[in-house]
């Protein structure tokens, strides 16, 4: 019995102790280096290494400070940035569309963000845009005017997951550090205007986004999770060009404001989403 004691002390521990995992999220329109619509293309090949460096820096960063593991999304303009060919051999890559949830649901220990740009209508951000710079004019969560940084954050908040770093221009750290003041933030760039900038090296880019990821595992546990409480209305005003089709008004949860702008309630932000990406 004794000897039976003495296992279950010695097991329980490493059983017990929680696996921590990074979700990082990516983006190209805030890569050092990127400023013009041109470069954001996908096959772009001189976009695609600088993301790719930007994205193997954070990796390195985050292991150096504790991570167990990293798991990469592909975020950029339908998964075709990326690739196993030459992203961090330690780290896992996330390719294709995920659902509402975008694997929160998983419980992450906490979320980053690489190359994420600010969202619509923000002065001097650098191709600043909410989810679509063609389709979407604004987005408003509960009234007030929301990107990408602030709903991943609030799905991620929701499954209790906080964001701890994000690497960007200025306008884009400006963001998070509104809703997550104690974030680390790398600045690769600065914004001038919507095509204009002034970038760091793609070296000095990396060495910052890689001691900035390394800070950030540290605040694991001081960072608590963005959350937004509900009920959560999601509002979405589309361009010009992109009116509402025939039979919006049908959709569930949905109310129609005119002929561009709908809205979506829901309990909390994660109802309101899925109610808004069930077309």
């Amino acid at each position: 019995m004794r000897y039976f004691l003495s296992c279950l002390l010695l097991i329980c521990p490493a059983a017990s102790a929680q696996t921590k995992t990074i979700f990082v999220i990516t983006d190209a329109e805030r890569v050092g280096g990127v400023c013009r619509q041109d470069q954001t293309d996908p096959k772009d090949q001189e976009m695609r290494q600088l993301l790719t460096g930007e994205v193997n820096a954070a990796v390195d960063g985050f292991l150096a400070g504790g991570a167990d593991e990293v798991i990469v999304w592909d975020g950029h303009d339908g998964s075709q940035t990326l690739s196993t060919l030459t992203i961090h051999p330690k780290a896992r890559l996330v390719m294709g569309a995920l659902g509402a949830s975008m694997m929160m649901d998983r419980h992450f220990t906490a979320v980053a963000y690489v190359g994420q740009h600010s969202k619509a209508n923000v002065r001097s951000g650098i191709m600043s845009h909410s989810y679509s710079s063609l389709g979407i004019q604004n987005m408003l969560l509960n009234g007030k005017p929301v990107g990408e940084i602030d709903v991943i954050a609030a799905i991620a908040g929701y499954f209790g997951s906080p964001v701890i770093m994000l690497s960007g221009d200025q306008a884009a750290a400006n963001e998070l550090h509104e809703i997550v003041p104690e974030a680390e933030v790398a600045v690769v760039k600065e914004g001038l205007g919507r095509y204009s900038c002034i970038s760091l090296s793609a070296a000095s880019a990396r060495d910052l986004i890689r001691e900035a990821a390394r800070r950030s595992v540290a605040k694991i546990g001081s960072i608590k999770p963005y959350t937004v409480r509900g009920p959560v209305a999601l509002q979405i005003e589309y361009t010009t060009r992109n009116s509402l089709p025939v039979g919006a008004e049908s959709r569930a949860g949905a109310e129609v404001l005119d002929d561009r702008t709908i809205r979506f309630r829901g309990k909390d932000i994660l109802e309101a989403w899925r109610l808004y990406r069930t077309q």
